[in-house]
C-alpha cells in the first residue's frame, strides 16, 4: 500500500534513480509538464495541482505513454512508400489538371474581351491595362483566405487566423531554403520577408517587362511574327531550367518542346497572311518589333523559372501548402505592381506615348470581367508551376492559341484553315508527351527525400 502513496522526502534518491535508468533504456524522454530538457525529475512544487504523484508502477505508465516522435516531428517528415509516392504524385497532378482548365477558360475569356475592348471599344491603353491586370493579383490572397475561413468556420477567429500566419511564415521559410524541414538553430526564427520582397521585385520586374513587350511589338510587326516569337518562351523556359532548376537534358522533353514550337510557326505562318500582314511595317520596324517580342520571349521563360526557382516551396511540400503560397505569392507581385508600377503612367501621359483616360460604361464594365478573368488564369497559373514545372506550364499555355481560334470560329462563323488545325493538333501532341514525362519524373520525386506531412487542412503546423 506504500506504492500508492506521494513518497517521502527520504525517499527521493530511489524514485532519482529509478527515472535515471528508465530514461537511458527510452533515449531520456521528458515527462509531460517537466522541468529542463534532458532532466529526468518533475518539477519541485508543493501545490497539489500542478504536480503528480509518482510511484513504480505509475512512472513507467507515463513514460511509455508518450509516442516515440513528437507531433512536429510527425507532421513534418516522413518516409514514403512507393504506394504512397504514387498517390501524392497522382494528388498534385489531379489538383494541375483542374488548375489547368482553370487557366484555360479564363485566359479564352481575357483575350476575347481584351481584343473588342481594345478594337471594338476603342480604348487603347496598352500599359494601363497591363497595370490593371497584374495589380489585380493583390486579390488573389484575400479571396483565398475568404474561401479556408468558409472551410473552418468552427474555429475561432484567433485560431485560424494564427494558424495561417504560422503556415505561410512556415512555407516561405521552406522557399527560401528550399528545404522541407527547417531545424531549430539554423535559422528557423529568421524572417522570411525580406527575401520575399526581393524576390517579388525581381520576378515581377521580369514578368512586367515581358508582358509590356507585346503591347510595344503589337504595332512594329505582324501578328503572326509576334504570336510565333512571343511562345517561344516555352524553349526558353527549358532552356532557364537546366542551369537554374538543375533539370537533367530529357530527349523526350526536348522533343515536346520542339513539336510545340513548330506547331506555333504552323498556326502562325500557315495561314498566307504573313506576305500581307508584312506591308503594314516596314522592313526595319517589323526587324525591330521582332527584336523586342524576342526580347519579352525570353524574359517570360525567366520568369517562369525564376519563381519556380525562388518563390516555389521545394520538392516533398504538400500540395495544398504548394497551391496556398502560390497564391500569396501572386498577392505579393499585385502589391509591388500597384506600389511601383504605376510610376510610368504619368510619364507616358506627359510624353504623349499612352494619354490617361479613365474607362466608363460599357468599357469599363468588360475592362473588369477581363481583369478578374486574368486574375483567376494568373493565379491558376501560378499553381499550375508550382504543382508541376514551367516547361509543363509554358506548352500547356500554347493550347490557348488553338482554342482561341475555335472560340474565334464559333463567334465569326470563319471555319478553321487546315494549317492551323494542323498546328493545333501538334500543340496537343507535345503538351501529351511532356506530361507523361512529367508524371514520371514526380513519382521519382516523391520517393525521394523527406517529404512535407503537415496537415493539409491548415489546422496545425
Amino acid at each position: 500500500m506504500r506504492s500508492t502513496k506521494t513518497p517521502r522526502p527520504g525517499e527521493q534518491p530511489l524514485l532519482s534513480s529509478y527515472h535515471s535508468s528508465d530514461d537511458e533504456e527510452r533515449g531520456r524522454r521528458t515527462l509531460r509538464g517537466g522541468n529542463r530538457r534532458g532532466s529526468p525529475l518533475p518539477p519541485t512544487s508543493t501545490s497539489s495541482a500542478h504536480t503528480p504523484t509518482y510511484s513504480h508502477f505509475a512512472v513507467p505508465d507515463l513514460t511509455t505513454s508518450r509516442p516515440t516522435l513528437s507531433r512536429r516531428s510527425t507532421n513534418q517528415l516522413r518516409s514514403r512508400s512507393p504506394t504512397s509516392a504514387r498517390l501524392e504524385a497522382k494528388r498534385k497532378y489531379t489538383y494541375a489538371a483542374v488548375f489547368l482548365v482553370t487557366s484555360l477558360v479564363s485566359f479564352v475569356v481575357q483575350t476575347e474581351l481584351a481584343s473588342y475592348i481594345q478594337h471594338d471599344l476603342g480604348w487603347n491603353k496598352a500599359y494601363a491595362m497591363l497595370y490593371l491586370t497584374h495589380g489585380s493579383w493583390v486579390f488573389l490572397w484575400p479571396l483565398q483566405l475568404l474561401f479556408l475561413r468558409l472551410q473552418r468556420r468552427e474555429q475561432s477567429w484567433h485560431q485560424f487566423w494564427n494558424n495561417h500566419k504560422q503556415i505561410l511564415r512556415k512555407t516561405a521559410q521552406m522557399v527560401e531554403r528550399q528545404e522541407v524541414r527547417i531545424p531549430r538553430g539554423m535559422g528557423a526564427d529568421r524572417s522570411p520577408w525580406p527575401y520575399l520582397a526581393r524576390t517579388t521585385a525581381v520576378v515581377t520586374t521580369a514578368l512586367t517587362v515581358a508582358g509590356s513587350s507585346w503591347y510595344v511589338a503589337v504595332s512594329m510587326t505582324t501578328p503572326s511574327d509576334l504570336t510565333a516569337i512571343y511562345n517561344c518562351s516555352a524553349f526558353f523556359a527549358y532552356a532557364f531550367s537546366i542551369p537554374l532548376l538543375k533539370e537533367r537534358l530529357r530527349l523526350d522533353k526536348m522533343v515536346a518542346v520542339f513539336v510545340a514550337i513548330i506547331g506555333v510557326l504552323v498556326v502562325a505562318y500557315g495561314g498566307g497572311s504573313s506576305s500581307d500582314e508584312a506591308g503594314q511595317a516596314g522592313p526595319a520596324t517589323r526587324f525591330a518589333g521582332n527584336i523586342v517580342i524576342g526580347i519579352g520571349s525570353v524574359l517570360y521563360g525567366l520568369y517562369e523559372v525564376l519563381y519556380k526557382r525562388y518563390a516555389c516551396p521545394p520538392d516533398g511540400t504538400s500540395a495544398n501548402r504548394s497551391m496556398m503560397f502560390a497564391n500569396t505569392f501572386g498577392s505579393l507581385i499585385g502589391v509591388f505592381t500597384v506600389l511601383v508600377l504605376w510610376i510610368p503612367i504619368p510619364v507616358l501621359d506627359v510624353l504623349g506615348w499612352e494619354t490617361f483616360e479613365m474607362p466608363t460604361g460599357e468599357t469599363a464594365s468588360l475592362l473588369f470581367i477581363s481583369v478578374f478573368a486574368n486574375m483567376v488564369f494568373s493565379g491558376s497559373f501560378l499553381v499550375l508551376i508550382s504543382l508541376t514545372s514551367p516547361v509543363l506550364s509554358s506548352v500547356a499555355a500554347l493550347l490557348t492559341i488553338f482554342i482561341v481560334a475555335i472560340v474565334d470560329w464559333c463567334l465569326t462563323g470563319q471555319p478553321l484553315e487546315a494549317p492551323a488545325i494542323l498546328g493545333g493538333l501538334l500543340i496537343i501532341a507535345a503538351f501529351a508527351m511532356l506530361s507523361w514525362s512529367t508524371w514520371k519524373e514526380m513519382n521519382e520525386e516523391e520517393r525521394k527525400g523527406p517529404v512535407d506531412l503537415s496537415s493539409d487542412s491548415g489546422d496545425e503546423d
